[in-house]
This record gives C-alpha cells, structure tokens and sequence, in this order.
C-alpha cells in the first residue's frame, strides 16, 4: 500500500487526502494547529463560499494568478463537481448573488465536519499539533518528512501548507521555505484581496462610510490599468470592501515595482457629466436658500460632503445661489474622479490570500506534480494560484487537492 504524507490540513489538503485514501492509498495528514480547516472556517464570513457556478474559462478568468495552468485541474473537477461532492457528504448548497456557492446552513463548520468524517470514513491518520519543518529527500526524490522532531517514511507527499495570509490559522510560509529547500523557486510573495492604505487622511473623517454602486479606477503613474464598479467601504487607514479587494492584487505589483499609484473614484457612474450637472441644478433649485453643505445632502453621505467640497476647493457655508458654473463643474468633476493615492496595502497577514508561491513552471498542471522532486506534490495557496473574492480561490484548493490526491494514489 503506498504511504502518502499530506502537510496542512486547509481545503487542499483535506480534498487530497480524501482522493489518495479512495485510490487505495495509505495517508497520514499533518497539521500543526489544533484542528483542521482553521481557515476555511473563516472564509465567506464563516459562511463558507464553496465555489461559484462560473464555467471552467470563467473560473479561469476569475484566477489571475496562473488561472490558465489550472484549465486541466478545473476541467477534471468543476465548480459543478464541487456541489456534487459536498452534497453527497451531506451538505446541501444554495445560490446567492455573483453565482456564489454556500451551503445552505451558512454554516462554515458544516463543511469542516463533513471533510472530517469522510477522512474518517476513509481511515485518513488526521495528526493535528504536528508541525512538519522538513520534506526529506535523497537523488530528487521524496523519502520522508521531519515532523515535531521525528523522521517518518514516506512514498509521496503533498504540500498543502496554504500561503503566508492569516497566520493564526497557520498560513506562516512555511511550505515555500520547505519548497526552497528542495530546488523549488517560489515567486515574490504579495498579499491579494488586502485593503489598500491611502496618503490622504481625510479617510478617517468618513470611516465606516460604505458606497454602493460606484466605479473605481485603478491608475499607474498617471494611467488607467484597471476598474471595477461595486461596492467600498472607507476604514481609519484608507480603503476597503469588494472592488478595493479586486483590485488590490494589482496595486500591490505595482506598489512593488514603485509605479505611483493612484485610485479615482467616480461617486456617480450612471451619470454622465451632463446629466449629472442637471442633476446638481435640480438639487440647487429645491435647496436654494441653503449651504452647499446642506444642499448635497440627497446627493451624498453626510460624512462625505464636506470631503467633496474641500476637495472641490468650495466653501460648505456658500449659499448655492452664489455657485458659478464653473465651481459648479468643478464640483461634478470631484464627484465623478475623486483622487485617493495609494501608500501600500496592509500587511500580508491581514490578506485573504497570498499571490506569489512555488513556481506552476515547475509542476505539472495534469496532476499538480514537481517536475523537481519524485513523489512531491504541490497544491492550494503554496503554488503561485490566486483569484478574485465569490468563491474561486477555494475552487483552485478543491480542483488542485483532487487531482494531487488520485495522481498521488497511483
């Protein structure tokens, strides 16, 4: 019977023990915290967003970290099969907003207890309190593991130590540093789906602010890269909520290669500049005899007006009736491009997850297999795989998780 070691018990792992023990394999899971899936009990909001409906190219889109080295993985195990796994373990799934995938409980401990008893089932050895420091190897191939200080033979394992976000959960890093010491070359490590910081201060006048159907531009040196429209949230240090979560991947490369980077806020998106001037007059006319800052009070948050005027460089004591047209189109103009300059993002512990990781180059896309290291196996946030926030990022672990398992097996 072959003897697979798993490292780390996230979604990954947990997936690929369960494939290599139903191969017949023999598997010992190793997680160094106190109980498995830490992680996944955090995700969604401790709701847990399994997957999303998307197709395969449309989860591929979804992964801008090396989505398109998982087209093979996510062809062998699609969104579709993630639901049909989990319902079959008895976790019945529901369809929210975004084709976001949850179990109808929203209840992330649903999902973990299933995994558990399938382990169970299975006869998975779960060892949690087991912290591996070392994969050992002899002629590029796996021997063994060094785990809480004892050397234990193996045949194969897979690497599902997660990246370097949350560590409470026991995302530390330290399967790229075991990675490294095999020959394996791990890609700068960034934090995805992160708030961003901003230079400007004025943020914490309007923290716990939230927008709703806004646009944002990212911009590089001056230049627009990308934009999403959505929902944000303005926090004490800068920006968040789900567009700054899409975007921040981004801004973080280009904080890193030291471009200037900028965010424009565009508070009405549905507007264009002419109607959106109308629509400042008719606010005007019913508010005539009253302040600009009380005059924009159906237009914006009240925290947000005296932010919009100073930045539009007017007065909130003016009467409207004393506003030129061109305050007036300065004013639109604030409210369709409002400048924020992005410092950095917040710490990589504060991330949902890690872009950046063992190199996809080096492993075989068919089966999450080191090209490297005979009986490795690399899979979930350790591999250079990142997406966006509604479901994706957990796709990527359940599809790498299940082809390692069965590859692994073999």
């Amino acid at each position: 019977m072959k003897k697979i070691f798993v490292i780390g018990g996230g979604p990954a792992g947990m997936m690929a023990a369960i494939r290599a023990a139903e191969g017949g394999a023999s598997v010992t899971l190793f997680e160094k915290m106190s109980r498995v899936g830490r992680k996944l009990g955090i995700t969604g909001k401790g709701r847990c967003n399994l997957t999303n409906t998307a197709d395969v190219a449309e989860v591929v889109r979804n992964l801008p970290g090396n989505g398109k080295f998982l087209y093979s993985a996510l062809k062998k195990f699609s969104s579709a099969d993630t639901v049909s796994f989990f319902e079959d373990l008895g976790v019945v799934t529901k369809v929210e907003r975004g084709g976001r995938i949850f179990p109808a409980s929203d209840d992330a401990s649903e999902v973990i207890d299933a995994l558990l008893r399938r382990l169970t089932i299975l006869g998975v050895d779960v060892r949690t309190n087991s912290t591996v420091t070392k994969i050992l190897a002899e002629s590029h191939k796996v021997t063994g593991v060094l785990v809480n200080g004892k050397i234990l033979a193996c045949d194969a394992v897979i690497l599902a130590t997660g990246g370097a976000s949350y560590p409470a959960t026991g995302s530390t890093g330290d399967g790229f540093r075991m990675a490294r010491q095999l020959g394996h070359n791990v890609t700068p490590i960034l934090p995805a789906l992160v708030p961003l910081e901003t230079e400007e201060d004025f943020v914490r006048d309007v923290q716990g602010v939230s927008l709703k159907n806004v646009r944002v531009k990212l911009l590089a040196d001056g230049k627009s890269v990308a934009e999403q429209f959505g929902e944000m949230l303005f926090t004490h240090f800068g920006v968040s909520g789900p567009i700054i979560l899409t975007l921040s991947r981004q801004a973080a490369q280009l904080l890193a290669d030291g471009r200037f980077v900028e965010l424009e806020l565009n508070l009405k998106p549905a507007l264009k500049p002419e109607q959106l001037d109308a629509r400042i007059l008719r606010d005007f006319d019913k508010f005539k005899r009253k302040s600009l800052k009380n005059a924009l009070v159906e237009l914006l948050p009240a925290k947000l007006i005296p932010i919009v005027l100073d930045l539009s460089y007017l007065a909130e004591g003016k009467r409207v009736d004393e506003v030129t047209q061109s305050e007036r189109r300065r004013l639109a103009e604030i409210l369709q491009s409002l400048p924020l300059t992005i410092t950095r993002t917040r710490p990589i512990d504060e991330a949902i997850v890690t872009a950046g990781g063992v190199d996809v180059k080096e492993l075989d896309p068919r089966t999450m297999r080191s090209k490297l290291v005979e009986g490795l196996f690399v899979v979930g946030e350790v591999a250079d795989v990142d997406g966006f926030t509604g479901g994706f990022n957990l796709q990527a672990a359940w599809s790498m998780g299940n082809v390692a398992g069965i590859s692994a097996a073999l």
